[in-house]
C-alpha cells in the first residue's frame, strides 16, 4: 500500500475514534437529564470499567504504529511538535500494554495525565497549522521542518496529523476516565 492509501485508512479510523468519543461524551450529557440514558450509560461505564484498559491500548498501540509508520514507512520528518507528541504516545501505549498485561488499573490516572498532556499537544499543534502565526509563540519552530505545513492534505476539510493524534489521545483519556471506578455508577 501507498502513503496515501495508508494515510486514508488512518483517515476513517480517526472517523471512528471522533464517532466513539461523540457518543460517549453525548450519552454521559444525556444522562445527566434522562432517566431512560442513564441506564444505557450505567452499562457503557460497565463496560468501560472491564474493558477500558484494553480499548485504550488499543487506540494507543494504532496511533503508534500509525505514527512509526508515517515516518518510517511514509518517510515524513517528524516536526518539532510532533517529537513532543510522540513523547506522551509511545510512553502511554507501553504503560497500557503492561498494565493490560498486569490487570493493572491503578495505571489509570498516570495514563490520563500523559494522554491530557498529549492533546494539548496535539491541539496547539493543530491550532499552528490552521494559524501559522502562532508558530513562533513559545519559540521558534524548524525552518526546515516548520510545524505549520501540512505534509499531507487534509482529509474532508479538517482531518490532519496532529487532528488525528488529538483524536486518539482524547480517546484513550475518556475511555480510562469514564471507565474509572467511583463511588456511584451515576456520577
Amino acid at each position: 500500500m501507498e502513503l496515501l492509501d495508508w494515510y486514508r485508512l488512518f483517515t476513517w479510523l480517526c472517523l471512528a475514534a471522533v464517532g466513539a468519543l461523540s457518543f460517549l461524551w453525548l450519552l454521559r450529557i444525556g444522562a445527566m437529564v434522562s432517566a431512560r440514558l442513564l441506564n444505557v450509560w450505567q452499562s457503557v461505564r460497565r463496560l468501560l470499567n472491564a474493558n477500558g484498559i484494553a480499548l485504550a491500548t488499543l487506540v494507543a498501540g494504532v496511533a503508534t504504529a500509525g505514527s512509526l509508520y508515517l515516518s518510517e514507512g511514509g518517510h515524513l520528518i517528524p516536526c518539532r511538535l510532533c517529537w513532543y507528541q510522540r513523547s506522551m504516545m509511545y510512553p502511554l501505549a507501553i504503560i497500557l500494554i503492561v498494565a493490560l498485561i498486569r490487570h493493572e488499573v491503578s495505571i489509570r490516572p498516570y495514563a490520563i495525565t500523559l494522554a491530557l498532556l498529549g492533546s494539548a499537544i496535539a491541539l496547539w499543534h493543530y491550532l499552528v497549522e490552521w494559524f501559522p502565526s502562532l508558530e513562533g509563540v513559545g519559540g521558534k519552530c524548524d525552518i526546515a521542518n516548520p510545524c505549520s505545513v501540512r505534509p499531507l492534505p487534509l482529509r474532508f476539510g479538517f482531518i490532519s496529523i496532529p487532528f488525528m493524534a488529538l483524536t486518539a489521545f482524547a480517546l484513550v483519556a475518556t475511555i480510562l476516565w469514564f471507565g474509572y471506578p467511583s463511588r456511584s455508577v451515576s456520577e
